[in-house]
């Protein structure tokens, strides 16, 4: 499929009309978070240049960002083989994790 066959209605989002987004920095690779989109948060991600995310805890958009000025400015936006999943890559300002950290995913197990 070529990026201008592309149409929303192709991915395939979850019985809840989500779909997870692996949100990676665009330079270094690093994996920085998973939040999740709904077909409007999307739609307002590609139209604003930042991520925007459906919180399913607090039921509302979100841009990230917004509050703490660590915005996530978007240079990609590709899926998966099974239209499941999105990887968006993100040129990030400050940190992306809520506990200060760069990444989400600073623990590890082994």
């Amino acid at each position: 499929m070529k990026k201008s066959d592309f149409k929303l209605a192709s991915l395939k989002f979850d019985k809840f009309g989500l779909i997870p987004a692996i949100i990676q920095d665009y330079k270094n690779k690093d994996v920085l978070m998973l939040a999740y989109m709904n077909k409007e948060s999307l739609r307002r991600t590609l139209k604003l240049g930042k991520t925007c995310f459906w919180s399913r805890s607090r039921k509302e958009y979100w841009v990230k960002g917004l509050t703490s000025g660590h915005f996530q400015f978007i240079k990609s936006v590709a899926y998966d083989c099974d239209l499941d999943t999105l990887l968006i890559k993100v040129r990030q300002v400050g940190k992306a994790c809520h506990t200060g950290k760069r990444s989400c995913f600073f623990r590890k197990i082994k």
